[in-house]
């Protein structure tokens, strides 16, 4: 974080307080940043948050981390298989343009209402965003540099370990960034639907009796978190794509 990302954040904390103290707005509706921010060290210095911060996090990297094996791996096995691509298309196009929001409620009468409806939910939400970037990776590989590979009489798994994979490594890690938010989301809002913990039930139980700093401080607790992890896999991005120029990276190594 260089010192103008710190220079932004500071401007709209103190533009977020002058609005709230010129009465442009009242804070009932956008809070205070004081306490917002007191509401923050109060929940880390009594340690009630970190029950629920912990229930989330596992939810959201379980999510993530199931989600993403499962798009790479269908991602690699349709992009290589037309018959297979052709059949599936239609349904996977179907399940995706459904809102999954909407399946909140579904797997918490499957699943009940504990971690697993939610992991469940952040799934399908990785999924798709993985799926479909490791697809157009592996579809958009060099006809030049498979048939140079063919030609040095590379077998099919040598083709996958050496140019399919390698090329979709872009695409891959660019669909992470996204789908570390997306797992968020799927917690949060399982959280939401029914839970006894997590963030999402600390920001439902603020927002229940009206306590705008509340919900505001649940907020910036997890953007953080997501951030934190996005620089992880930002970091494990650099250490495997070390050859590729600084420039063709994503937004999320930028920082």
């Amino acid at each position: 974080m260089s010192i103008y990302h710190i220079a932004i954040f500071l401007t709209v904390l103190l533009a977020w307080k002058l609005t709230v103290e010129t009465q442009l707005m009242d804070s009932f509706f956008i809070g205070d940043p004081v306490l917002v921010f007191g509401k923050i060290v109060n929940w880390f210095a009594s340690g009630d948050v970190f029950r629920h911060l912990w229930v989330t996090l596992v939810e959201t990297l379980v999510a993530f981390g199931i989600g993403s094996v499962l798009g790479l791996v269908v991602g690699l096995w349709l992009a290589l298989s037309p018959l297979a691509s052709q059949l599936s298309s239609p349904y996977i196009k179907g399940f995706n343009a459904m809102p999954r929001v909407i399946l909140a409620p579904i797997f918490s009468v499957w699943f009940g209402l504990g971690m697993t409806s939610k992991i469940a939910l952040g799934i399908t939400l990785v999924f798709f965003v993985v799926f479909f970037n490791v697809y157009q990776g592996v579809r958009e590989v060099s006809p030049v540099v498979l048939a140079n590979a063919k030609m040095l009489g590379a077998s099919k798994r040598q083709l996958l370990r050496s140019v399919y994979i390698p090329s979709a490594m872009s695409w891959v890690f660019s669909s992470l960034h996204t789908a570390v938010g997306m797992a968020f989301v799927g917690a949060v809002i399982g959280e939401y639907m029914g839970s006894a913990a997590g963030m999402g039930y600390l920001i439902l139980q603020a927002e229940s009796v009206f306590d705008i700093n509340g919900v505001f401080a649940g907020v910036i607790i997890l953007t953080f978190f997501a951030i934190a992890l996005d620089y992880g896999v930002g970091f494990v991005e650099r250490k495997l794509l070390h050859w590729q120029p600084r420039e063709a990276r994503t937004i999320g190594d930028t920082a």
